[in-house]
C-alpha cells in the first residue's frame, strides 16, 4: 500500500526579504539526511502491499483470499493511528532522537516476520509491528528536523525527507516488479540499518535538552549542528525566552488546552484538512494501482503504469516546492481540489462507460493520464499543504499535543478508506467510488474557499493572532512535518 500523504511533505517557514544568506553547514545536512532516510523507510513500509501481495494471494500455504488482502494493506495504517498516539509522549519523555532511534530495530523485525512468514499471522504481525512504527516515525521524525535546521535552509533541507520519502516508494514499486513478496521484504529488513547509524552519529534538539533544564547539553548540541566556529549564544538565548514564556503562560496540562475555546478553529482547520486529504481517496487509488488498470483494461502494462505514477509523484514533489511559496498555500488547494476532482469524475465516467459494455479501447490512455494528473495535483497541494499549515497554524503551547491528535487522526482516516474501499466497489461499483471521492473533494474546495486562512509571508505569532486572539509569547521556530509516507 502506497500511502503518498507522508511523503509529500515539506517544511517551510517564510523568511523576511532580508533575511541572512543560508548556510549549509556539513553537520545540519547529515542531521537532514539521518531523518530523511527514516522518511524512505516510513515511504517503503506504506507502499509495501501493493507490488507484494498479488504474490502473497499466489502462495497457496498462506492461504491470501480477497478480504484478507485488505487486512494486511489496511491493518498497517490502523497500528499507525496508535504510533501517531503513542509517539507525542515518547518525544516529550524520551526525546526526539531516541524516539526515532527507537523505530529502527523494530522496522527490521518486522519486516523479517513478514519475509519468514508459514502464515497470515505472522505478515500481520509484521505489518502492525512495522505500522506502529511508521506512526511514531511520522510525527518524530518532522519535529526533530524542525528544531534542528536554520530557518534559513530548512525550506531546502526540508525537500530531503520529502525526495527520499519518494525514492522509498518508488523503489519499492520497482523492486516489486522482480521480487516476489518475501524477497521485497528482505529489502524492507536492510533499509533500516544505515538509518539506524547515522541516528547514533547526530545529537538529541537543543530544544529538547532547554526543556529539560539542561543548557550545557543544548549548547553542545546546537554548537555541533551549527558547526564549531559559529557562535550560538543569542539562537541559545532565544531558544531559552521562547521556552520561558512558554512555561510562564502553561495554566494546565497540554492535553487539557486543546479543549480551550481559542484554539478550537485552528484544530478544526488541521483536522478539516487532514480529513479531505485521506478522502479524497489517495490511498485507495494508490494502494489499488495495479488493480485498476487491470479492470479498466488499459492498454498500458500496469506495472508500468504503477511505476509512471511513482515517478509522477516523485518529480511533482519539486514542482510543489517550487510554488507553495510563490503562489501560495489557498491557490494551490484550490489547483489541487480541481484537479483531482476533475480527473475522479473522468476516471469514474470511464469506468460506467465500461460498465455499460461499451468498447473503450481507443480510450485506454485515459486511466493512466487521469492518474498522472490526480497525484499531479495531489502532491501539489493536499498532499504537503495539510502538513506544512498543521505547523504553521497550531498554536506552540499546544503543538506537540495537538499534532499528535491530528496525526493519529489522519491515519485512522487512512485506515477507514483502504479497508473499505473494495466494499465500497462492491456496493457502488468503480464508477460510483470515484464520483464519491470527487464529491468529496469538492467539498473539500469549499471547505478551503470558506475557512483555511491564507498564511504565505506571515509570521507564526500573526497567523496565531489572527486564529486565536492577541499573543505575548515569541512562538517557536519550529514547524511540524511528519512525512511519509504517503500517502
Amino acid at each position: 500500500m502506497k500511502l503518498l500523504i507522508r511523503a509529500d511533505t515539506h517544511i517551510n517557514i517564510e523568511v523576511p526579504g532580508n533575511a541572512p544568506k543560508a548556510i549549509w553547514t556539513f553537520s545540519q545536512v547529515i542531521a537532514a539526511l539521518s531523518v530523511s532516510l527514516g522518511s524512505m523507510v516510513v515511504g517503503f513500509s506504506s507502499s509495501y502491499t501493493s507490488p507484494a501481495l498479488p504474490s502473497m494471494k499466489n502462495e497457496t500455504m498462506l492461504e491470501v483470499t480477497e478480504q484478507m488482502g485488505s487486512w494486511i494493506g489496511s491493518v498497517m495504517p490502523l497500528s499507525a493511528l496508535f504510533g501517531g498516539i503513542a509517539g507525542g509522549p515518547m518525544i516529550e519523555y524520551l526525546g526526539r532522537r531516541n524516539t526515532i532511534l527507537a523505530t529502527g530495530l523494530p522496522f527490521t523485525g518486522a519486516y523479517l516476520l513478514i519475509a519468514l512468514a508459514i502464515n497470515v499471522e505472522m505478515i500481520l504481525c509484521g505489518r502492525i509491528l512495522g505500522g506502529f512504527c511508521v506512526g511514531i516515525a511520522s510525527l518524530a521524525l518532522p519535529v526533530y528536523l524542525g528544531e534542528t535546521i536554520q530557518p534559513e535552509v530548512r525550506g531546502s533541507l526540508g525537500l530531503m525527507p520529502t525526495a527520499l520519502g519518494n525514492i522509498g516508494i518508488l523503489l519499492c514499486y520497482v523492486s516489486g516488479m522482480y521480487l516476489d513478496w518475501s524477497d521485497l521484504a528482505i529489502m524492507g529488513a536492510l533499509l533500516p540499518v544505515p538509518f539506524t547509524i547515522l541516528m547514533f552519529v547526530i545529537p538529541e534538539t537543543p530544544r529538547w535538552h532547554i526543556a529539560r533544564g539542561d543548557k550545557e547539553k543544548a549548547r553542545k548540541s546546537l554548537q555541533w549542528l551549527r558547526g564549531k566556529k559559529t557562535d550560538v549564544s543569542e539562537e541559545l538565548g532565544a531558544i531559552e525566552k521562547a521556552h520561558a514564556e512558554s512555561e510562564r503562560n502553561a495554566s494546565r496540562g497540554a492535553f487539557r488546552e486543546l479543549f480551550k475555546r481559542s484554539y478550537t478553529k485552528p484544530l478544526l482547520i488541521s483536522l478539516g484538512l487532514m480529513a479531505f486529504q485521506q478522502l479524497s481517496g489517495i490511498n485507495a487509488v494508490i494502494f489499488y494501482t495495479v488493480s485498476i488498470f487491470e479492470d479498466a483494461g488499459s492498454t498500458i502494462d500496469e506495472n508500468v503504469c504503477t511505476i509512471i505514477v511513482g515517478v509522477v509523484n516523485f518529480l511533482s514533489t519539486f514542482m510543489a516546492t517550487v510554488l507553495i511559496d510563490r503562489l501560495g498555500r489557498k491557490i494551490l488547494l484550490y489547483i489541487s481540489s480541481i484537479s483531482m476532482m476533475v480527473t475522479l469524475f473522468t476516471l469514474g465516467t470511464f469506468f460506467y462507460v465500461r460498465y455499460l459494455k461499451i468498447n473503450v479501447e481507443a480510450f485506454g490512455w485515459i486511466p493512466l493520464t487521469s492518474f498522472v494528473v490526480y497525484v499531479i495535483g495531489f502532491s501539489l497541494g493536499f498532499g504537503p499543504i495539510p502538513w506544512l499549515m498543521m505547523g504553521e497554524i497550531l498554536p506552540a503551547k499546544i503543538r506537540g499535543s495537538a499534532a499528535s491528535v491530528i496525526t493519529a487522526f489522519n491515519w485512522a482516516c487512512t485506515f477507514i478508506v483502504t479497508k473499505t474501499f473494495k466494499d465500497i466497489i462492491f456496493l457502488i461499483g468503480a464508477y460510483g467510488t470515484f464520483w464519491l471521492f470527487g464529491v468529496i473533494t469538492l467539498i473539500g474546495l469549499i471547505f478551503v474557499f470558506v475557512f483555511v486562512p491564507e498564511t504565505r509571508g506571515r509570521s507564526l505569532e500573526e497567523i496565531e493572532m489572527r486564529l486565536t486572539g492577541p499573543v505575548r509569547r515569541m512562538s517557536a521556530v519550529a514547524n511540524i512535518k511528519p512525512l511519509p509516507t504517503a500517502c
